[in-house]
């Protein structure tokens, strides 16, 4: 199943146990596909950079550039696709929607509120992670 995570997410994921961390060990075993872009990668960098999660990478000891750069090899990179303006109020998500897009994604899972709004677009569903989780532990 060919899905983008939202870089909130990845966060949660690679700092965390829960939902989000579960999606990242269902890529490990194959049950998913990550895909992401260059934009998202930059993204993930400039956010676990940010004051709040210091704490937690120092205890961690990791370097936010090596989180990237494991993510990158978790993920599959694609060029993301040109697309008009999705989301007018967040020009940012819509780097997430030509991503999946552009790998022909079945899911985006967010937590974002913008996102989720939109339910879906064009055929790729955009969920919250604990629901995708729920689905795929149903396949």
């Amino acid at each position: 199943m060919r899905v983008v995570a939202d870089t909130n997410v990845v966060v949660s994921g690679l700092l965390w146990h829960g939902p989000s961390r579960q999606l990242l060990n269902a890529a490990r075993q194959g049950t998913v596909e990550l895909f992401t872009s260059g934009a998202l990668l930059a993204e993930l960098e400039e956010v676990l950079q940010r004051d709040k999660f210091i704490k937690r990478l120092t205890a961690a000891q990791v370097q936010p550039r090596d989180l990237v750069n494991g993510y990158a090899a978790l993920a599959t990179v694609v060029q993301p696709a040109h697309i008009a303006p999705v989301v007018l109020c967040d020009p940012d998500d819509d780097e997430v929607i030509a991503c999946a897009l552009a790998a022909a994604a079945v899911s985006i899972v967010s937590g974002d509120r913008d996102l989720l709004a939109l339910k879906r677009h064009q055929e790729i569903e955009i969920v919250r992670v604990a629901e995708f989780i729920a689905r795929i532990r149903q396949d």
